[in-house]
């Protein structure tokens, strides 16, 4: 009985080890199929204009199905090495084998830690895949957006170039109405200044010429005196003038 109980625990390791190679190597080619979805191809299979000149093997849509293909097969493997390592577990258990029972239970945990492992790499991998193409999904609608923006009709891409250049000038306009307005303002506010200051020295010498009337009287003398001397010179340039004409057609 012992032998045939040695002979199943060893049926157990040879599934575990072979299901175990299995995984590692469909884990290996998951994760290259993970690593080689790139932003070249875009959902439908249609290339990307910021791709390279070299064409994937395999466009967006056969690496979705390739990529569900696999993560069924490995989620069907992991769950067989799982039901392995819960008969090994059982087996140890087995009143028959308690003298083995330690160096049973270090394989079974070690056996436990490679589930484990596989477990992890394939969530960890497969939630990459899985953001890399929502990733793709949203650049792509996102492109297609931008491109039937751009490529839609002329008529009213041309009608919009116009409003916005209206609305350009417009804005020029006011811009030049407001340069002009805070001109004229600035002239305004310098004139009113000026007067200020003219009117203050008006007042001024008004009042030296009502504080000092001598003064202003020797003022008026010596305008009529100028004005006087003007009349003079004038009647005499006319004079000669006059007898310079009356020569001249003589």
């Amino acid at each position: 009985m012992a032998a045939g109980s040695s002979n199943y625990w060893e049926d157990l390791r040879k599934q575990a080890r072979q299901l175990e190679n299995e995984l590692d190597l469909k884990l290996v080619s998951f994760s290259k199929l993970c690593t080689s979805y790139s932003g070249a191809t875009t959902r439908d299979g249609r290339r990307d204009r910021y791709s390279s000149d070299t064409t994937p093997l395999l466009n967006g849509s056969s690496q979705d199905r390739m990529f569900e293909t696999m993560a069924v097969e490995i989620e069907q493997l992991l769950a067989k090495l799982t039901g392995v390592n819960d008969k090994m577990a059982e087996y140890t258990s087995t009143p028959g084998v308690t003298s083995l029972n330690a160096a049973l239970m270090h394989t079974l945990q070690r056996h436990r830690d490679i589930l484990q492992d596989y477990t992890h790499e394939f969530n960890k991998t497969k939630a990459n895949f899985i953001a890399i193409r929502e990733r793709e999904d949203l650049l792509g609608s996102v492109r297609k957006d931008i491109e039937s923006y751009k490529s839609g009709s002329g008529v009213n891409n041309r009608r919009t170039e116009l409003f916005l250049k209206e609305h350009e000038h417009l804005r020029n306009s006011d811009r030049l109405i407001e340069d002009t307005i805070s001109i004229a303002m600035a002239t305004k506010e310098n004139v009113t200044s000026q007067r200020g200051v003219l009117k203050t020295i008006q007042s001024k010498v008004n009042s030296l010429a009502n504080r000092f009337p001598a003064i202003n009287n020797l003022v008026q003398r010596i305008n009529l005196r100028k004005r006087r001397d003007t009349i003079i010179l004038g009647g005499v340039i006319g004079i000669c003038t006059i007898l310079l004409l009356l020569y001249a057609f003589h």
